[in-house]
């Protein structure tokens, strides 16, 4: 089946995320903003986020268990904005130029809800899609596989009629098993080909 639309990740794929472009301010040790990251503010913890938690009510338990490292805590919320560190070109050329081409573009995401009109507010290509289906406003998230349907219904297209790109190997996998081509999104200087290669550009 010919692919007929794209369907992006924000994080990582679009926008530069990584909260050690926060914590590394905060904790200058790297031993300390480690053990903070791999023990306090986890990524385990953080997925409660995308799944429609709020921060207050998540970091609640946090704060009672440390509360030697409140204001770090806080600072996921308070200074967020601070994990970013700006959008990628070489995938908002791609959008662009797929635009122009009127190919379908949808993005999904895995991302509270409160954060989302600042973090698309980083770049004019989330104007270009047709829809960006936020876990955080579906109470899905990625990798569960009826996101993906989810998605693929805003896109209007079947899920064999698209390519997902994500820069986690696991999400990729599981668009796959919903039927999407998929593309594991490591390199920005990949992407193009990578899209040309599926007739897409």
């Amino acid at each position: 089946m010919p692919l007929k639309g794209v369907v992006f990740d924000v994080g990582n794929v679009i926008v530069r995320w990584n909260p050690r472009t926060l914590y590394s301010k905060i904790f200058p040790d790297e031993a300390e903003r480690e053990w903070f990251l791999a023990n306090v503010c986890t990524m385990r913890w953080h997925m409660r986020h995308d799944d429609g938690v709020p921060f207050e009510e998540n970091r609640r338990p946090l704060l009672d268990r440390y509360p030697q490292y409140a204001e770090a805590i806080m600072a996921w919320e308070t200074r967020w904005w601070e994990m970013f560190s700006g959008a990628i070109p070489e995938t908002e050329a791609t959008i662009e130029a797929m635009h122009a081409r009127g190919v379908t573009q949808v993005g999904l995401t895995n991302m509270p809800s409160s954060v989302k009109s600042g973090v698309f507010a980083m770049s004019p290509v989330f104007g270009r899609f047709k829809h960006i289906v936020v876990s955080g406003d579906v109470g899905l998230a990625k990798p569960d596989p009826r996101i993906f349907e989810l998605a693929a219904r805003h896109a209007g297209l079947a899920p064999g009629e698209l390519l997902f790109i994500d820069d986690s190997a696991l999400n990729c996998e599981a668009a796959e098993h919903v039927g999407y081509a998929a593309h594991h999104f490591t390199d920005p200087a990949a992407l193009a080909p990578a899209l040309a290669a599926h007739g897409l550009l």
